[in-house]
């Protein structure tokens, strides 16, 4: 498994645990799309906690799977749409505990939350482009103001966690090993409120927002589809995996 999940006190965790960097191929997208998907479903739960263990939260997709067979963009595209919409819509509000790297399907996950806590460590980035697809652009946009996400994008740049908090996308910026306690005691003080309020708070909220967030991963989604149509797409990732720079000059 790629993740560990419990409940406890109408709190459920889900932990990421698949080193080295935890960057998930396409069943595993679609098992943890699955799993939180359920877990809203769950009369039990009254809020989730999503974090990870290991060098960072995550790296998104497996790159390696894609390299040897790009035809999988299409199952990891719907693994990803899955599981940010099992966040985004699911029927309970979404805590995202980040620390290390959230890049790629990382910032997916972080920015379909309801709140984000990070740690000093976390740094946020979207290497998309240098990895020759798209995607991450509508929620790295939830998070971040339109002009910081095109710099991130078309740069390929970091931000650090406190540049995170100073932009409002992160809650809190706590030291690596408070990270669980913050993220558990938040999640507490919002499961001892009565759940059909919360759920209807949520659900009032998500309609509010400014456009459809599912609708503009999609059409980001479609020009993933056309990326790979491009010999520098798939150089890019074959690039990666040799853990080389790669060649766009023929």
């Amino acid at each position: 498994m790629a993740f560990e999940s419990n409940i406890e006190d109408g709190i459920a965790e889900v932990v990421f645990n698949k080193p080295p960097v935890n960057a998930f191929n396409s069943a595993e997208w679609a098992s943890i799309a699955s799993h939180i998907a359920a877990l809203g479903e769950n009369p039990e739960v009254r809020v989730i906690v999503i974090r990870a263990d290991g060098k960072g939260f995550c790296a998104g997709v497996d790159i390696k799977e894609l390299a040897a067979d790009s035809n999988k963009i299409v199952s990891v595209n719907k693994g990803n749409y899955d599981t940010f919409a099992a966040i985004h819509r699911n029927p309970v509000p979404v805590i995202v505990a980040v620390h290390g790297f959230v890049l790629g399907g990382g910032i997916g996950i972080a920015g379909a939350a309801d709140i984000i806590l990070a740690s000093e460590c976390a740094r946020f980035g979207v290497p998309e482009v240098d990895r020759g697809a798209m995607g991450g652009g509508a929620h790295l946009q939830r998070m971040f103001p339109v002009q910081k996400v095109r710099y991130m994008y078309f740069t390929g740049e970091f931000i650090d966690a406190e540049e995170a908090r100073r932009l409002c996308a992160v809650e809190k910026v706590v030291p690596r090993e408070q990270l669980r306690e913050t993220a558990l005691q938040m999640a507490a003080l919002i499961a001892a409120k009565s759940s059909p309020m919360i759920k209807l708070a949520k659900e009032a909220l998500n309609g509010i927002e400014d456009g459809n967030l599912e609708d503009k991963y999609r059409w980001e989604q479609g020009f993933t589809l056309q990326a790979y149509t491009e010999e520098d797409s798939q150089e890019t990732r074959d690039a990666f995996v040799q853990k080389r720079d790669a060649d766009f000059s023929s």
